[in-house]
């Protein structure tokens, strides 16, 4: 029998902040984002519009944290 474990997460809404950290998102999502100026929710719930170069920010921790809980 395998259990299922449910995330609860806030959905925080600061878009016209810079961002400080790298999140995780679903990559086609991202990079629609990219293209079309969308706003997307990350896996640690924060909603942001894709527009700097994640490779030069810290990651996210929450985001970390949860990719880490569910890589196998």
């Amino acid at each position: 029998m395998s259990s299922t474990q449910t995330i609860e997460r806030p959905v925080t809404t600061d878009t016209d902040q810079p961002e400080q950290f790298a999140h995780y998102a679903e990559a086609a999502k991202v990079t629609e984002a990219y293209v079309m100026g969308n706003a997307i929710t990350a896996l640690c719930g924060k909603v942001f519009i894709p527009s700097r170069d994640p490779e030069k920010l810290p990651v996210c921790h929450e985001c970390k944290e949860i990719k880490e809980l569910y890589s196998f």
